[in-house]
């Protein structure tokens, strides 16, 4: 989703992490986000108010009693104007005033008197961090309907190793998409598959496709910013795990059907993204083959049609399918909705510039089984993964609807 017209506040507090702000900051504006940043005293020991004005574009706020704000009763239009506030850092004091409902500077006045969300990333010393007072403080904050973000592990600035980290800035403008999106998978539990699957030739050469799992991960990211429980299986990839999902690795096709057909009985609805590998070695070499001075003859056999098997399973869900074509895309699309139970497919032509196989964006069509087709031009492909969860939400809450029960509608699971 896009971040345009909404107002982000961003808090920050007096730790080293506070490094990072300026690039949450700029991806935020990046993302269409309107920022106010609050600088505590502490704050402005590690980055300065100029930095972060030049990359939000507004004045940062970080005096209580700065008269300019104050006629204005600056605190309380912070407050009030903010669709979330995201403190990162939230520092172990900083995270204790907020326990025991102080208000000693602008940033703890803010966070009391906003209706927002309230988003916060701790990061201090591992010792820190654990130290049962401050994991009090923080259960505390939860139970009071704050949002706190793990923090990562690793080096530390302290010269530690282990949990207190801030989270790079990416994951926490992630975490403010999800925060601000619609709610409207809430409950559902959603299974995805991504990526592309190995066949082993021999143990180091496999066969394989293009895939890069781009558009699976997408699915999978915009399903959990919109409220549902995630599962996603995924081949070999290069891409970073969701945070938030539950990720089950699969290298081949059949490790692949094993790891669907064990989680989708338990699924509302199962997106099938993978590119998943038509065939695979009839007997995969024990040993490396070597070079020899002929030709080289492999023995193909037919993989498990994984789409297929999920469609002729019992029970009630929402099943969307991807056909990435070459040619004749409709038609071929349209035949394997029909003969693999699909409610949704999602249908590309990989041939066409900034669609398919490793790229960021994607041109797709969706064919349902009403005989709509709805082309869709080329966009990002979160942008593709919103359209299509938009038509899956739809489906489930027509399927759910007393007022439209005995209307012709597309037949779901």
């Amino acid at each position: 989703m896009s971040l345009a017209g909404k107002t982000v506040v961003v808090g920050v507090s007096g730790g080293i992490a506070a490094y990072k702000a300026p690039e949450v900051v700029r991806l935020l504006v990046q993302d269409g986000a309107a920022v106010r940043v609050v600088l505590t005293r502490g704050a402005e020991e590690f980055v300065t108010p100029l930095t972060l004005q030049t990359l939000s574009g507004q004045p940062v706020s970080r005096h209580t009693f700065d008269l300019t704000e104050e006629s204005e009763i600056g605190h309380i239009r912070l407050a009030d104007s903010a669709d979330v506030l995201l403190i990162a850092p939230a520092t172990a004091n900083l995270i204790a005033k907020l326990t025991a409902g102080m208000a000693d500077d602008l940033l703890t006045t803010v966070a009391l008197a906003t209706r927002a969300p309230v988003v916060l990333a701790p990061a201090m010393n591992v010792h820190m961090y654990a130290n049962p007072a401050v994991q009090h403080n923080l259960a505390r904050l939860v139970e009071l309907g704050r949002i706190v973000i793990e923090p990562d592990a690793g080096s530390l600035a302290c010269g530690y190793e282990g949990v207190g980290r801030l989270p790079e800035a990416p994951v926490l403008v992630e975490e403010v998409r999800v925060v601000l999106s619609a709610k409207d998978l809430a409950g559902a539990r959603v299974l995805v598959t991504a990526g592309p699957t190995w066949e082993a030739l021999d143990p180091i050469r496999h066969i394989a496709n293009r895939s890069s799992g781009k558009m699976g991960y997408a699915v999978a990211r915009v399903a959990r910013r919109r409220g549902a429980q995630v599962t996603l299986v995924s081949g070999p990839t290069a891409l970073a795990p969701p945070r938030g999902v539950e990720v089950v690795a699969a290298t081949s096709a059949r490790e692949m059907e094993e790891a669907v057909l064990r989680a989708a009985p338990a699924c509302d609805v199962i997106v099938m993204a993978a590119a998943v590998g038509d065939y695979r070695p009839a007997e995969p070499a024990r040993h490396k083959i070597k070079r020899g001075r002929g030709e080289l003859a492999l023995q193909l056999v037919a993989n498990p049609d994984i789409l297929a098997r999920v469609g002729a399973l019992p029970g009630r869900r929402v099943l969307v399918g991807f056909a990435a074509e070459t040619r004749d895309l409709v038609a071929s699309a349209r035949r394997k909705l029909q003969a693999k139970g699909v409610d949704l497919m999602v249908a590309n032509d990989v041939t066409l510039e900034g669609a398919g196989f490793d790229v960021d964006t994607n041109i797709v069509s969706l064919l349902d089984r009403s005989g709509r087709v709805e082309r869709l031009e080329r966009m990002t492909k979160e942008a593709v993964a919103s359209a299509i969860l938009d038509r899956v939400a739809r489906l489930r809450g027509a399927r759910r609807s007393p007022a439209l029960a005995g209307r012709d509608l597309p037949r779901l699971r």
